[in-house]
């Protein structure tokens, strides 16, 4: 009997160290649900999926592993709250402050940003795939072209658009950028704001004795013209070979 009493405490005292939300962590999840205000609460592992938070106060908060996913944070207050390895995935964070907020693993994939506060706030480490209306003010030119590159990649080029678009904004003489924003208008089916960029691209590269981005341009350039020409059908084949050329070229300018 003695031994059933001790494994069944042992089994217990497992079961509760794989349970991250302890009884205060449940009052401050009642509190923030019925008031919508807790600041400074403890809601690490909190689950919160769909729900309405909108203008709610969780400045401070320990949000650490807490699933936020497709929850209403309108105008909700994050300034200082340690989001790490939250999924806020599909939320929407229209017009919420997440000012030095700790975003350290966490999933914005598809979330909405538009309007919101996010100053000092490192979105280097989170995962942003597909997120909504990031300002120029939350990211490096660097990390708007690399974040423009990988949704390109993945054939979201609207998302990749609005990257490169970012990008240029912090830095107008960004070559890599032009590049890469020409072939996602290419995409498109836009080939006159694609050659436009490409040779904006070209003369930069070349300004700056990039002699690779510069043929690549060029080359790019010369292949959309031969491509639009029905009786070039060697030219549209050997155009596929340059826009894989160009892809890697985009992707060599991370490194």
């Amino acid at each position: 009997m003695k031994t059933n009493i001790l494994a069944t405490s042992a089994l217990l005292t497992l079961i509760s160290l794989g349970i991250p939300v302890h009884a205060e962590n449940l009052t401050h999840t009642r509190q923030l649900l019925s008031t919508k205000s807790c600041s400074e609460c403890d809601l690490s592992g909190v689950g919160l999926v769909l729900s309405d938070l909108q203008g709610a106060d969780l400045q401070g908060a320990n949000l650490v592993g807490a699933n936020l996913s497709r929850a209403n944070l309108t105008g909700a207050n994050l300034s200082g709250a340690n989001l790490s390895s939250a999924s806020l995935n599909g939320a929407n964070l229209t017009g919420a402050n997440l000012s030095n907020a700790t975003v350290l693993g966490t999933d914005l994939r598809g979330a909405y940003l538009t309007n919101a506060v996010l100053t000092d706030l490192d979105l280097s480490t989170a995962y942003i795939q597909g997120v909504i209306g990031i300002p120029s003010n939350a990211g490096t030119k660097e990390q708007f072209y690399e974040w423009a590159t990988v949704e390109g990649n993945r054939g979201n080029y609207n998302a990749a658009l609005e990257h490169y678009n970012r990008a240029l904004t912090i830095d107008p003489d960004f070559a890599p950028a032009y590049l890469g924003r020409s072939l996602v208008f290419y995409r498109f089916g836009n080939n006159a704001a694609a050659v436009q960029d490409a040779r904006m691209a070209s003369m930069i590269f070349s300004a700056q004795d990039n002699e690779e981005g510069h043929l690549a341009a060029e080359d790019f350039i010369l292949g959309m013209t031969k491509a639009r020409e029905p009786d070039k059908v060697e030219g549209r084949g050997n155009f596929g070979n340059v826009i894989r050329s160009v892809g890697s070229l985009l992707l060599r300018f991370l490194m």
